[in-house]
């Protein structure tokens, strides 16, 4: 850039004028840029409707299965025995009795593990304390040696995958109480350790009922005579209290369940405690059908609802997007209210958003040939509103769609969620094609928020308008160098002119 005269000679705001030109020749550029704006509002609402597509389509997802509209509900007759029923479970009554509770095998320390007089610190180092004689185990069987800055290993075995496995812990100089039978429980072999602060014990139990051992007075945990565990927290194989099946009838048929917890004829029983009867009752649970049902109908109409109105939404021509200028003599109130109508009527009769309503419309509306009771959704209390403005809304007659649910469910279903090509194809099934046809237009159109200008058709405009808008630039650039260099050499012409005008001036003044 060549230098500059701003209006020494001449007397002339050169840069007011630079600046008033170049406003004048940054017009056409505004215009490049507010269209790209606008283009890039229009991508962003189109975006927008695609993730309220994408919920419909998650929630519709559900509402093509089965299990859907085979809910169930149980009722127990007491707490002794709770249950849940699957989509498979039979309607009907249950009658359990339940004699014995499973439980886990349980073992803990022969007495308190503190010396005498001792008190056992969990969180100081367990050597130290072997030393010291505060661990009554090592007392009552004589001064053991062992070599304190060399691992010792904690050993016993118990029940893994069905398998009676020997299990070793290492304990080194660094470890406490605490960090060994942490060591226990976060083995993964399905037993747990713990210290009883109160009663000076320590615990080990199976972290799952069932009786694993099948051996007559076999045990879950086995310690080995004289090793660590039994001489440092005086375990004794003996003491452990046995892990039990749980035993209960099933309509008149006795079984057994390594846990509380049984599943037969797709009902989950849960033991929680000895009965000698409870009856359960297993009955369709119309109630949670017809929520689900209620919730898509509802969801459905928010996305005719958000669609209709952005095809009708009005578009203010004369609202352009603003300036940066522009928006330095504005208010925020007047920003945003400027920004509201400027963003207005982006999608206004949108050939593709027209065509996503007509089609999601004649998935609910048309046929359904199948061999059902049910094959209009008109049949089951599901209607379009009568307003045609509403642009296809449904409207749910809570008694009629009971009466159908309760009456023929499977027939409801069928109507639903009939996966055949043709005529026979169910509502959502039709409903899903329209919502996926739909979403890829428009993700052909505006893409997604991972996707580059290239990929979709609005981004290739926006890229187009970037090249025009840097070319553009470069051109006012150069412009204002022309404006700035013909000022510039009008100053230099005028300062000559008032240079030679001093001189015979002087000259005049010189004779006289």
């Amino acid at each position: 850039m060549g230098m500059r005269i701003s209006g020494f000679a001449s007397g002339m705001d050169i840069e007011a004028m630079v600046r008033d030109l170049m406003t004048a020749e940054r017009m056409p550029l505004n215009r490049i840029q507010q269209n790209k704006t606008k283009i890039e509002w229009q991508r962003d609402a189109y975006r927008e409707l695609n993730v309220k597509l994408a919920e419909l389509d998650n929630l519709m997802l559900d509402m093509r299965l089965q299990s859907t509209y085979m809910a169930k509900k149980t009722t127990s007759s007491n707490n002794a025995v709770t249950a849940t029923a699957s989509a498979n479970a039979s309607n009907g009554s249950y009658r359990i009795s339940v004699e014995q509770l499973a439980t886990n095998a349980i073992n803990a320390s022969n007495g308190g593990i503190s010396a005498e007089g001792q008190k056992i610190d969990p969180r100081a180092k367990l050597f130290d304390q072997i030393e010291e004689g505060k661990i009554k185990g090592f007392l009552n069987n004589g001064e053991v040696e062992f070599d304190r800055t060399q691992p010792q290993f904690l050993k016993f075995e118990t029940y893994v995958e069905g398998e009676m496995r020997e299990v070793e812990i290492e304990v080194t100089e660094q470890d406490t109480l605490s960090s060994v039978l942490n060591k226990i429980t976060n083995k993964g072999v399905g037993v747990r350790a713990f210290y009883d602060v109160e009663q000076d014990r320590v615990i080990m139990e199976r972290t799952t009922t069932g009786q694993f051992n099948q051996v007559e007075g076999g045990k879950e945990i086995e310690f080995a005579d004289n090793g660590f565990l039994a001489n440092l927290f005086s375990m004794q194989s003996s003491n452990e209290t046995g892990g039990t099946n749980a035993r209960f009838t099933y309509n008149g048929v006795e079984l057994t369940s390594k846990t509380n917890t049984t599943t037969l004829n797709g009902i989950t029983f849960t033991f929680n405690d000895e009965t000698s009867s409870t009856n359960v009752s297993v009955v369709s649970d119309t109630d949670q059908v017809l929520a689900k049902i209620t919730e898509f109908v509802d969801k459905y109409n928010e996305l005719v609802e958000t669609i209709t109105g952005k095809l009708n939404e009005p578009a203010y021509r004369s609202f352009h997007p603003l300036s940066e200028e522009e928006m330095r003599d504005m208010s925020e109130r007047e920003i945003e209210m400027w920004d509201e109508k400027a963003r207005s009527g982006l999608l206004r009769r949108d050939p593709v958003l027209s065509n996503a309503l007509t089609e999601m419309r004649m998935a609910w509306t048309g046929m359904v040939k199948n061999d059902s009771q049910y094959n209009h959704f008109s049949q089951i209390g599901i209607n379009t509103t009568a307003n045609y403005l509403d642009g296809g809304k449904l409207a749910i007659d809570e008694g009629k769609l009971r009466e159908a649910l309760e009456n023929n469910v499977e027939d409801v279903f069928r109507m639903f969620s009939n996966n055949v090509d043709g005529e026979g194809k169910g509502i959502f099934h039709r409903l899903n094609d329209a919502v996926d046809k739909t979403t890829k237009q428009i993700t052909d159109r505006a893409g997604g928020s991972n996707s580059q200008l290239h990929q979709y058709a609005l981004g290739r405009q926006i890229r187009g308008m970037d090249s025009r808008i840097a070319n553009f630039e470069r051109r006012l650039e150069m412009t204002e160098n022309r404006y700035w260099r013909q000022f510039t050499a009008m100053e230099k012409a005028i300062q000559q002119f008032n240079d030679q005008s001093n001189m015979l001036y002087s000259y005049f003044n010189q004779g006289m």
